[in-house]
């Protein structure tokens, strides 16, 4: 987005360069990361920069009301969802926003969607830090995933003290279904190298009373005090074949780090409630009075789903006629992506998610990276970008 630097950067890239930082992410945890990782990151310039900063501002000061949670009381589609002991603050938010241009030409962020719930933290600083190493000689030394001057040291330990705090690193669990299984077991296995927590399968949560544990490498009961929680409850409701000593709905003595209540207040179920410049018009489908005649400039999304699944991007009146449970979904003013990066072919756009956390310390909601995705198909989604390059997950180094 910065012609000078996106210039040198294609002018300094090669296949082989490609090919050896991906080399390098793999040996970092033996792993292959089975999602497509972009060619390259992208360069934000300032007055984007400020655009996105003041866009989440605008976000969180509806967050942060008094009556929020009395707000979105309804986004529980069943009283059985809700977890007990959910605390004041959502530890993670997620801001997902579309980069376009406005009439005069200039970029700007357009929220997609948002959630309450973690995102890939520690990945993210592991990307960043490889595109350093492998393309940094295009990539100014000032330039940071991160804001305010916050360091990569500064950014892993911050995590720390919201993660792990004061407890014994071994009490706490990342917790997922099939871990190793998820497209996203890397960034688990990031954070487990960067903590030192260890990565439990819900199956392997054990329960006895109010306490939960896990058995240790030497079979030894491990209290666990502490759950960073990476489940995503479409799954969890799908899985009927796990069998588990554990239901998210038991009154434990254990603190959430990332209360999972979060996932479902913080949603899409939220963008109605959202106004201003940087954000879409949003309607709860069953309190839609008047279908809009210029359909073709929106989407029809899920309420509860995940990574796209059952966006309609092609809406047409019979389609809003045939969804049986309305409360379930939202219509969503169209988000018009720019075609902005310049690739080796056609040019890619891109999504950018704004990663916030609570700091508990400062008892404020602060901005700590980011994460990209570059497409050059009509949606995001792996399936809309097939045999496409210079597309997939990436992470934008922003302007000071």
């Amino acid at each position: 987005m910065i012609k000078e630097l996106r210039d040198q950067f294609n002018e300094n890239f090669s296949e082989e360069k490609y090919q050896a930082f991906l080399k390098d992410i793999t040996t970092s945890f033996d792993y292959v990361v089975p999602f497509k990782i972009a060619e390259t990151p992208a360069f934000i310039p300032k007055s984007l920069k400020s655009k996105l900063v003041e866009a989440c501002d605008d976000i969180m000061t509806v967050i942060d009301k008094p009556n929020f949670k009395e707000l979105t009381n309804g986004a529980f589609f069943e009283a059985s969802t809700i977890v007990p002991n959910e605390d004041e603050h959502s530890k993670f938010i997620q801001l997902d926003f579309g980069i376009c241009k406005d009439k005069k030409g200039e970029l700007t962020p357009k929220l997609i969607e948002l959630q309450g719930f973690p995102s890939l933290y520690f990945f993210q600083e592991l990307l960043g830090r490889k595109y350093r190493e492998h393309f940094g000689v295009v990539i100014p030394k000032d330039f940071s995933q991160h804001l305010n001057g916050m360091t990569p040291k500064d950014y892993i330990e911050l995590l720390r003290q919201e993660i792990v705090g004061d407890t014994n690193p071994k009490q706490v669990i990342l917790l997922e279904i099939e871990p190793e299984l998820q497209a996203t077991a890397i960034d688990f296995y990031a954070t487990s190298a960067k903590l030192g927590i260890k990565v439990l399968c819900i199956t392997n949560l054990k329960k006895k009373g109010k306490t939960l544990f896990y058995l240790d490498e030497n079979g030894s009961e491990v209290e666990v005090l502490k759950i960073y929680n990476r489940i995503i409850f479409d799954e969890l409701h799908q899985r009927k074949d796990l069998k588990t000593d554990f239901s998210f709905q038991d009154k434990v003595d254990v603190e959430w780090i990332g209360h999972p209540n979060w996932f479902y207040r913080i949603s899409k179920y939220t963008m109605p409630l959202l106004k201003g410049d940087y954000v879409p018009k949003s309607y709860y489908l069953d309190k839609l009075e008047t279908i809009p005649a210029d359909l073709e400039n929106y989407v029809l999304k899920p309420l509860y789903s995940f990574a796209g699944a059952g966006v309609q991007i092609h809406v047409t009146r019979e389609m809003i006629d045939a969804v049986t449970n309305k409360s379930n979904y939202l219509l969503q003013e169209k988000v018009a992506y720019a075609p902005i990066i310049e690739t080796m072919d056609e040019p890619a756009k891109c999504e950018i998610r704004m990663m916030l956390l609570h700091n508990s310390k400062t008892n404020k909601t602060q901005i700590m990276s980011n994460l990209m995705r570059l497409s050059k198909g009509e949606m995001v989604g792996v399936k809309y970008n097939k045999d496409k390059t210079w597309v997939g997950g990436s992470t934008g180094f922003f302007e000071v």
